[in-house]
């Protein structure tokens, strides 16, 4: 017979990576999803693994002072955000010890100073999405917007918070319009990249689309003040509908002056008010000057190598796809900083101490890796001489874990120190944790 699992009682302790409550019951560590920290919950096992138990909750008999009722109507079903139900302040603090936390058991290794976090827009912040699109026969609708939190299934919405006001409004007309074309069931996905001054959609098609659909896709267009592209196979077949729209896609640094131009399949920061907060604070931290020679690796589009040129006057930005360093090389002509900022296209997953030695000493180097973290760059660094190290290094991740171990090889096996190290809440309401880090 199946085994008869009854409702239990966990006083929850604190949050996992997804935002999911931890508990310590019968020698076991139990996780249960929208319980949090300090609070009395009963739920009920869904999956006993060797080490740990899942659980749902069924009722919250006593609530922590931090939980708040979720503005959002979706929230619990659609997947976008884990955590609209604690306090944003609180959202900020457990994201502050989860860094914490990774350091000290990761990379065995504690900042000087625990940095103040930085804040941002709570709500429509996001100006980069994917959104999922699924056509119900039975119904006869089309889906628009993101999955759901647990399955394969779209969440049926009619709009969302942390999108832009006016992304959010296109989620109805989205679902009309991929109803009114002839494939709605070959088109899985539809990428949002909010600039500045354009809103531009890709969209995915699985097979090809007819000359009315074409003609619909135009209209919509102009009637939403949106561009539009297809992508009918990987990454590398984006093109715009309409050729007069490439080129429009921007966001700005108004700080520095700069206006960085992307394309829709670039990868920029989701959240552009945080991004020049982001900005200012790796510049400040690093103690950019003139005279300062400076490297920004893993630099994308340039995103804090044209600062860094206008500070210091010398900045090399490296990076491992040619695309993203050809946009960055001119956009540095576009804003005269050509003389100044210099990119290269390198694999820097796999460089040592040579490589850096070939490229002459830094005063200055700033690190933005992917998930995967910066650990062969971490070691090459370390393998450095002391005359041959920058003074400073100023490390931006969007990975507590891989943050934490290369923390711990430029400390431990590169002699430096970890001055400060702090979070910077660039995803509100999700458990996705972007930090920031400074060694000397």
């Amino acid at each position: 017979m199946p085994e008869l699992i009854m409702s239990e009682v966990f006083d929850v302790e604190s949050l996992d990576l997804q935002a999911r409550g931890i508990a310590h019951h019968n020698g076991k560590v139990v996780f249960t999803e929208g319980a949090l920290p300090g609070e009395r919950v009963r739920g009920r096992v869904t999956q006993r693994k060797a080490s740990y138990d899942i659980a749902i909750l069924e009722r919250i008999e006593r609530a922590s002072s931090q939980r708040v009722k979720p503005p959002c109507p979706y929230f619990g079903l659609c997947g976008g955000c884990t955590m609209q139900h604690l306090e944003p302040g609180a959202q900020v603090a457990i994201k502050q010890r989860v860094l914490e936390d990774a350091l000290q058991h990761i990379g065995k290794v504690r900042p000087v100073q625990v940095l103040a976090p930085v804040h941002g827009p709570a709500w429509g912040y996001r100006s980069r999405a994917r959104l999922s699109v699924r056509a119900v026969r039975k119904k006869g609708v089309v889906l628009v917007g993101f999955r759901e939190r647990t399955g394969r299934y779209v969440a049926d919405m009619s709009h969302c918070l942390v999108l832009p006001p006016h992304v959010s409004a296109l989620l109805l007309p989205l679902r009309a319009l991929i109803q009114s074309l002839s494939i709605p069931d070959r088109i899985p996905q539809i990428e949002v990249s909010a600039g500045d001054s354009n809103t531009a959609l890709v969209l995915r098609h699985l097979a090809p689309l007819s000359d009315a659909d074409i003609e619909l896709l135009k209209c919509f267009a102009a009637r939403h003040a949106v561009s539009w592209w297809l992508q009918s196979k990987g990454p590398d077949t984006v093109r715009p509908l309409v050729a007069a729209d490439a080129g429009k896609l921007a966001y700005s640094l108004p700080e520095f002056g700069l206006r960085m131009g992307y394309g829709p399949n670039d990868f920029t920061q989701v959240n552009d008010a945080m991004n020049r907060r982001l900005v200012s604070r790796a510049l400040a931290l690093l103690d950019a000057r003139p005279g300062h020679r400076a490297a920004d690796l893993f630099c994308g589009l340039g995103n804090f190598t044209l600062p860094l040129a206008m500070r210091t006057g010398s900045a090399l930005g490296i990076e491992g796809s040619s695309t993203l360093t050809e946009r960055a090389t001119a956009s540095a002509a576009e804003h005269r900083l050509d003389g100044q900022a210099r990119f290269q296209t390198a694999d820097l997953f796999a460089v040592d101490a040579q490589w850096l030695r070939d490229l002459g000493p830094f005063d200055r180097m700033l690190i933005d890796p992917p998930r995967e973290g910066a650990e062969a760059v971490a070691r090459a660094l370390a393998c450095l001489g002391r005359g041959e190290r920058p003074g400073k290094i100023v490390y931006v991740s969007c990975s507590p874990s891989t943050l934490a171990r290369d923390a711990g090889i430029l400390v431990r096996e590169g002699g430096y120190s970890l001055l400060g190290a702090g979070v910077m809440n660039m995803f509100p309401h999700t458990s996705h944790v972007e930090s920031m880090a400074v060694f000397a």
